[in-house]
Formats: structure tokens, C-alpha cells, sequence
């Protein structure tokens, strides 16, 4: 067994989509971790999630792929419109071309559905053991093992401590001095609805990406088709910052008037469609700096916690399961030296990171182009083949853990 030697368990903070799969990962070389939960029970917000074949790649090694499929989507295209004049610029192909690209489907989710399958396969396997109600509050390197702690004083040690607890991770701060975090200047908002009665522009098999100056919308079906994953990315006009009240705006309510005068003229089938989403929860987003390095000694960051990104890439998650499988092989291949496979782990994984946020990044920028700018942008998106427009995320959706490999095509 690669725990052999280890005499104490890897602390994993946060029980999310990254210390779930982590820990999965890690018990499939048979090493034991404790997952350190702030909350008290497990109930991931209400919101679609998209999963690309390298992340699905992942899912299937994980062992939940199988329990996912029946409540994924696979869609077809991505329909890329004119959100002001309503009229298609481009369809990019998913489906059967994606999957026979690059050997994983693309799906789209019910975040709650892929956190259930996680906690589903963690909670049936002896190697990990799952502790709610504690928040990290210190951390303390002996260099034999770590001790963390929570505001009740409670102590527990480990082998080492995995930082997965998300965007305001309380160990990328006390442990890494990281700054503050900055808000990006968007707000996004979110929303399920059930998908009958839906015009079959928004409910049918594919991808919307709806483009206007300084906001755009997504929506894709989940759960089968039966529901639609609403996302709305608007100008945010106030926030709070350094993090403060991070909890409520997540789940911030929201009228749908107050997010479409912020959206700005779009068309009006658009419109129509907005007005009937029951209700929206919002929240802001931030575009923090990169860390150079997020290991220290037995102490190291994955997911959100060590390279939060902006979400217009729909890359979030698929890098948490990525740093997953390539931490879990690391560690196992040399189970008795962590700070070093912490160590090669953050500096394998921080060049392909710091691309997908700096496209992350250049993507928002691409899709809120102002009136002059994105007719330059519509115009090559009619002109350019949409295989070839998909071509240029090669690198993205064709990463294996044995190496990240681009397609020379």
C-alpha cells in the first residue's frame, strides 16, 4: 500500500468538488485523508456546472462517471447569438465530434448531482473519513505533520494539509500571505427552472451563449433535459469587499428587473425568456492574482484556493478535478517525502492554471466587447469554420494526467 508510510492521515480542508475528489483519488492508492468540513451538512448550491472531456476524463477514473451519466447532458453545440439583434453568429460543435476528438464526452450538470456522486463514493470508502462542523482556523508545520485548528480550540494532526476550501480559503491567507481579493467588476446570478413549456431556442440539446456589451448569458439543460441552468453575467454596481459576507452573496436573491436593467437593450425573445426564471441567486466575482507558488513544506493549495478563476471559460471545477489525480499520483509516488510531491505538484500544475485564467479572463473580455469592437468579433466568428474556432482549445480539452498535451492541428 503507498500509505504505508504514512502513520497519520492527509487533512483535506473543505469537503467540496476538490477535497471530495482528492480524497477519492488518494484512497484509490490506499491512502487514508480526513475531509475537514465547515459546514454541518452537504448541500451544494442549486446551479449548473459544465464539464469538459478533460474533465470528464477524470470523473470516469474517479469511479462516478457510470453513476452521472443517466442525469448529464451531452450537448450538441453551442449556439453563440447576438443577444441584442437575437440572430445566431455561430454553432460549435459538442457531441459525438468533441467526444471522438478528444475520447470523453462534454456534459453538463446539476452541481448537486455531481456533489452527490462524490459524497456517495467518499462515504463508502474506508480510506476517508469525513468531519463536519469544523472550520480551519490555524495551521501549524512541525515538519513531522501539521496541526490545524478551529474558534473552538479543537486540534486535529495529520501527515500533511490539503487546502481545498474554495475561493476564500482561510489557508491560502494564514499560510500563504495571499492579498486580498479584488472584485472583478461582474456580478453573476443564477438559476434552475423546469424545461417544459420552453421555447426550444433556451430548451433544446445545445449550449446558449447569448453576447452584449459588458454582460452575456448562458444556458444549457441539465438533469436529463428536465431542467434548464440559467447564468446571467451583468455589471456589478456593489459589493463587498475583501470577502466580507461572502456566504449571503452566494446566495443573495435577486428580481429579475433589477438584473435586466443592469443587462442592458437585448432582444425581445430574450427577454421573454429571462421574465419567466422563478428566481435568481447572485453573487460577485473575483479575478484575484496569481499565486507563484501555493506549497509550503506539508501545507498546499488545490482548486479555488490556490487559482480561483472567472468563470467564462467553464473551467472552475474541471481544474479542481484535475489538480485531484495529478496530487493523488504524486503523493503516491512518494508517500514518505510530502513537501516534495506538494512541492512538484504546484509546480506541475501552475503553468496550464495560469492559462485558463488568463483565458478565462480574455474570454469575458471577448464576450462583453462594446458596439464598434464586437462587430469585428461577430463578423469572424460568421466567417472562421466553427471546427476551427473549437480547434483553438485543443490544449484545453485534451489534457490527460500522464502529461498535458496539445494537438498540433
Amino acid at each position: 500500500m503507498a500509505s504505508g508510510s504514512l502513520q497519520k492521515p492527509i487533512l483535506i480542508a473543505g469537503g467540496g468538488i476538490g477535497g471530495l475528489s482528492t480524497a477519492i483519488a488518494l484512497a484509490r492508492h490506499g491512502i487514508a485523508t480526513r475531509i475537514l468540513e465547515a459546514r454541518e451538512t452537504f448541500s451544494e448550491a442549486g446551479a449548473g456546472i459544465q464539464i469538459g472531456p478533460n474533465g470528464t476524463h477524470v470523473l470516469k477514473e474517479l469511479g462516478v462517471a457510470d453513476q452521472l451519466r443517466p442525469l448529464a447532458g451531452s450537448p450538441s453545440a453551442i449556439n453563440v447569438m447576438n443577444a441584442r439583434e437575437g440572430t445566431r453568429l455561430t454553432t460549435l460543435p459538442l457531441g459525438n465530434w468533441i467526444e471522438e476528438r478528444h475520447g470523453g464526452p462534454y456534459w453538463v450538470l446539476h452541481r448537486r448531482d455531481l456533489h452527490a456522486a462524490l459524497l456517495k463514493a467518499a462515504t463508502a470508502c474506508e480510506h476517508i473519513e469525513i468531519t463536519t462542523r469544523f472550520e480551519v482556523r490555524d495551521v501549524k508545520d512541525d515538519g513531522d505533520g501539521v496541526h490545524v485548528g478551529n474558534a473552538q480550540g479543537v486540534q486535529i494532526s495529520g501527515a500533511g494539509l490539503i487546502g481545498a476550501d474554495g475561493i476564500w480559503s482561510r489557508i491560502r491567507q494564514c499560510v500563504f500571505d495571499a492579498p486580498p481579493l479584488q472584485p472583478s467588476g461582474k456580478l453573476a446570478a443564477r438559476a434552475v427552472m423546469p424545461g417544459q413549456d420552453i421555447d426550444t431556442l433556451f430548451s433544446g440539446n445545445k449550449i446558449g451563449v447569448w453576447l452584449s456589451p459588458n454582460s452575456h448569458i448562458v444556458h444549457y439543460p441539465v438533469r436529463g433535459g428536465r431542467d434548464i441552468a440559467v447564468v446571467l453575467i451583468v455589471p456589478d454596481t456593489g459589493h463587498q469587499p475583501n470577502g466580507a459576507g461572502f456566504n449571503a452573496n452566494w446566495n443573495t436573491p435577486r428580481g429579475a428587473d433589477q438584473l435586466l436593467r443592469r443587462l442592458g437593450p437585448v432582444a425581445p425573445q430574450l427577454i421573454d425568456f429571462l421574465q419567466i426564471v422563478p428566481s435568481w441567486r447572485s453573487w460577485t466575482l473575483y479575478d484575484p492574482p496569481v499565486l507563484s507558488d501555493w506549497s509550503k513544506g506539508r501545507v498546499t493549495l488545490l482548486g479555488d484556493a490556490a487559482h480561483p478563476m472567472l468563470p467564462f471559460l467553464a473551467q472552475g471545477a474541471v481544474m479542481a478535478l484535475e489538480d485531484a489525480v495529478v496530487i493523488a499520483n504524486l503523493i503516491a509516488q512518494e508517500p514518505a517525502n510530502l513537501p516534495d510531491a506538494f512541492h512538484k505538484f504546484a509546480a506541475m500544475r501552475v503553468k496550464r492554471t495560469s492559462r485558463v485564467q488568463a483565458e478565462s479572463r480574455r474570454n469575458g473580455q471577448i464576450y462583453h466587447l462594446g458596439p464598434l469592437p464586437a462587430q469585428a468579433r461577430n463578423l469572424t466568428m460568421k466567417v472562421i469554420p466553427p471546427r476551427r474556432l473549437m480547434h483553438r482549445y485543443d490544449w484545453l480539452y485534451g489534457w490527460r494526467e500522464r502529461g498535458d498535451y496539445e494537438r498540433s492541428s
